[in-house]
Order: structure tokens, then C-alpha cells, then sequence
């Protein structure tokens, strides 16, 4: 069976490595093609070599651009490698440019697509994500749903038939970096004098916080002004917008530095006090390392997270009382699943070729 990966940004780095290597144990034919979404060394190589995933086979190198030229040029380049390679499957993860891309790209040479990560909604359709979900969705052949609330939403959209609960491949890499690096100290914590403990770490990058100055404004100056130190990993889009906007990140009250690797993020995590982000993925990955999470938006695709009191959704005035609240009730809940999603993905795929 030949597998073709399509992937470009960060997220899809995380849940590009389980697959990778459960296809490699199995003797699995997997392509994987890079787009070149997130271009930025911290935002791409780095994972690759950090979580051993073998070194993308095509790199599109597409760069940054609006959504269309973006995608466009996406579509036009991985329409060509599809045709080369002739895969029984492409695989698109997520919800970027990428996702929608690989997915249009295979359907109109009728190859067939699975969505991993597929049904997850915000029902903000002003979020390109969102547009990319759901078109995606509706393309592809076989829907690997990460959570029983992600099938809901499928089966709402007529979709049940083609999908299947696998549980979330990005819980599987957590899990296995968590355990390697519990009990280690985060070397930020030198670097920027603080304690385990009495941090959080942030990030911001989505185009509805980022893209309005003055909303930007009211985040910087909420971050700032909180009660303990705050790590804002800056996502470059996020340096981009404050310099158009006049904003200088570097206050009191922030410590402002370039992106981490994943292994460094899940340390500094695992030691904060919380998170505040607009990042879906970090959301999640605060849930499962059971740190708080205060995140800057009006609605979350991981409702799991807000349910069971992890995780606040906040606009900027509310950002000071949801980093300084109190630890939430502990759960051993698992919505996310177990770790072993890559086998549950992979023996899906085999069993929906050999119907076919």
C-alpha cells in the first residue's frame, strides 16, 4: 500500500511522526510531501529531525502568500507529484492551506483521500481553518475522526458512513516526549531566570488576533500586565503584525523569544503554571499534560478541554482573570485517546483498500 502524506505547517509535523513510523514498522510505501507552508527552520526542520521523521521525499517550497495564491500554487504542484507517485491513498492532516490542497488535488484525479483529524468544528466561519475542515470533509473518502464529538458533527453533515473514531495521533508523540522528559528542568528557566511553577507561556498567531491592531494591542498589554511572568514564543507572524501595528512586544512583564522545539515546548509546559494561546494544538497538548489553559477566542474545536474545566476561552479583557485562577478539579479523563491512534489510522487504511 503507497501512502502519500501531504503536510506543511507545524501541527501537522506532530502528527506526521506516528504515521511515519508505524508505516515504517509495518514495511508500509510512504511518501511524504512537504509543501512548504511553514518555511521557518523552528517551524519546520527541527521537527523533523526532533521526532524522527524520515526527511520529506518532495519539498514544494511554497512559502508564504494569501490563502489563494497560496493554496493555488499548492494545488498546482501537488498535482503533479500525485501523478507521479500513484498513491492508493492521500493522507491530509489538519486544517490548513495544505489539508485543502492535497485533498482537491487527489480528488480530481481520483485518488482517494483520508482526513486525519477530520470533524473537528468551531462553527466560526469567518476562520479560514474552518473553510478548510469542512471542504475537506466533504471530499474525502474515509474521515479518521480524533474524538466521538468530531464523529457527531460528521454524522450532522451526512457523513457518518465514511467516518471512523481512531483517537488523536498528536497524543500519541505527547505522550511518548512527556514521559521522556518529566522531572527535566526546562532550560528557559535559566536562560530567563525563572522557577518551575511561576511562569506561563504564550502564543498568539491567529489572523483574528493578530490581523486588527488594536485587538493585538489589548493582548500584548493584558500579557504584560498579569500577575507572574508570561514566555510569549513569538510565531513570526506574530513579529510581522506587531511591527506593521508599532507594537513592541519586548515590555515589562513579557519575555519574548523565537519559537521552541517540540521537546523543549512539552518541558516548559509541564513546568508552567498555564498556558495562554490561540493555538488549537496547544490547547489540547495543555489538557493532556493537565496544565491550565486560558485561550483567546470566542469558540474551540476541543471542547473536551472547556468541559472539563481545563481550558477558558477569553477575549483580551479576560485574559487576567483566566491566567490567575485557581487549578481546575484533576480527571483522568482520556478524550484524546491512549496513544496507539498511528494503529488504529494505519489498520483503517488497510481495511478500507482491501473493501474497495
Amino acid at each position: 500500500m503507497r501512502i502519500l502524506s501531504v503536510v506543511g505547517a507545524r501541527p501537522q509535523f506532530v502528527k506526521l511522526a506516528p504515521i511515519a513510523a508505524e508505516c515504517a514498522r509495518r514495511g508500509e510505501d510512504h511518501v511524504i510531501v512537504h509543501t512548504g507552508q511553514h518555511y521557518d527552520p523552528m517551524l519546520s526542520d527541527v521537527f523533523f529531525s526532533e521526532l524522527d521523521i524520515p526527511a520529506p521525499d518532495v519539498h514544494l517550497g511554497i512559502g508564504s502568500g494569501s490563502h489563494g495564491a497560496q493554496t493555488g500554487a499548492m494545488l498546482a504542484g501537488l498535482e503533479t507529484v500525485i501523478g507521479e507517485h500513484s498513491p492508493d491513498w492521500v493522507l491530509v492532516y489538519g486544517d490548513t492551506n495544505s489539508t485543502l490542497a492535497g485533498a482537491l488535488a487527489a480528488v480530481k484525479q481520483h485518488v482517494r483521500v483520508a482526513h486525519l483529524e477530520a470533524g473537528l468544528r468551531s462553527f466560526n466561519r469567518l476562520m479560514p481553518e474552518e473553510h478548510n475542515r469542512v471542504l475537506t470533509d466533504h471530499a474525502a473518502d474515509l474521515l479518521l475522526a480524533p474524538t466521538e464529538v468530531a464523529a457527531d458533527h460528521l454524522a450532522a453533515e451526512g457523513l457518518a458512513g465514511r467516518t471512523v473514531v481512531v483517537g488523536d495521533v498528536m497524543t500519541d508523540v505527547l505522550l511518548t516526549i512527556a514521559q521522556a522528559v518529566r522531572g527535566e528542568r526546562p532550560r528557559l528557566l535559566d536562560e530567563l531566570g525563572l522557577e518551575p511553577g511561576g511562569y506561563s507561556v504564550a502564543t498568539i498567531h491567529r489572523a483574528e488576533n493578530t490581523d486588527d491592531p488594536v485587538r493585538l494591542a489589548a493582548i500584548v498589554e493584558a500579557l504584560a500586565a498579569l500577575d507572574h511572568p508570561v514566555v510569549l514564543l513569538a510565531h513570526p507572524r506574530l513579529r510581522a503584525r506587531a511591527d506593521a501595528a508599532g507594537l513592541d512586544l519586548d515590555t515589562d512583564g513579557l519575555l519574548v523569544r523565537t519559537p521552541l522545539s517540540y521537546r523543549d515546548l512539552v518541558t516548559a509546559v509541564l513546568s508552567a503554571r498555564g498556558v495562554i494561546t490561540d493555538s488549537g494544538g496547544l490547547q489540547k497538548e495543555a489538557f493532556e499534560l493537565r496544565v491550565p489553559c486560558t485561550t483567546v477566542r470566542t469558540e474551540t474545536e476541543w471542547v473536551e478541554t472547556v468541559e472539563l474545566g481545563w481550558n477558558v476561552l477569553v477575549g483580551p479583557d479576560g485574559i487576567a482573570a483566566a491566567a490567575s485562577r485557581r487549578r481546575p478539579a484533576p480527571t483522568d479523563v482520556r478524550p484524546y485517546g491512549d496513544g496507539q491512534a498511528a494503529k488504529q489510522v494505519l489498520d483503517e487504511l488497510s481495511r478500507a483498500r482491501a473493501e474497495s
